[in-house]
């Protein structure tokens, strides 16, 4: 019984670290929210550092010890990436792309020092549906959100959970 129950805080404890992937969707011209948000609530904000990367290697934005910097920033991202430094107490760290173009599809990566949280989102960019030479609204803000630090929770965690408690429940038996 001890073992299971072991067993089950592991597992707690590795969900808790694992790296979320999400997917956003798009369209070319338009602007798009890309969520990241700490879990941890007794980091200090001046020991905080996010670094935003794009396919693994090109540098989106970075927030060291609590402040923006876009010294290292990549030319593609130059005036087009935004965050909400009025967020940064709650622990979010998204952003806000604009312009949007083809180039911007592929993975983004949000990695949180020194708590090590990492948050993987995927955006997709589709062509707009609307008339030609026009957007409509709904259109134009698709994949656009209010900046929120509530916690996503991954369908995976839930499935990793319920595995370890059959295990262990079968164990028991």
């Amino acid at each position: 019984m001890v073992i299971s129950c072991g067993f089950i805080c592991v597992f707690a404890v590795l969900i808790n670290k694992v790296c979320l992937q999400e997917t956003v969707e798009a369209v070319i011209g338009g602007s798009v929210l890309l969520p990241c948000s700490s879990t941890e609530h007794d980091l200090e904000l001046q020991d905080i550092n996010v670094h935003w990367r794009h396919n693994s290697s090109k540098t989106v934005y970075d927030i060291v010890k609590g402040e923006e910097t876009v010294s290292e920033q990549d030319h593609q991202y130059k005036n087009r990436a935004k965050t909400f430094p009025e967020e940064y107490e709650r622990g979010n760290f998204s952003i806000k792309l604009t312009d949007l173009t083809h180039t911007d599809a592929g993975e983004f990566n949000c990695l949180i020092t020194p708590s090590d949280e990492q948050k993987n989102v995927q955006l997709i960019i589709t062509e707009s549906t609307a008339g030609k030479g026009t957007i409509s609204t709904d259109q134009e803000n698709q994949g656009e959100t209010e900046p929120d630090s509530g916690e996503t929770s991954s369908p995976w965690s839930w499935v990793v959970i319920a595995s370890g408690i059959i295990v262990n429940f079968q164990l028991y038996l």
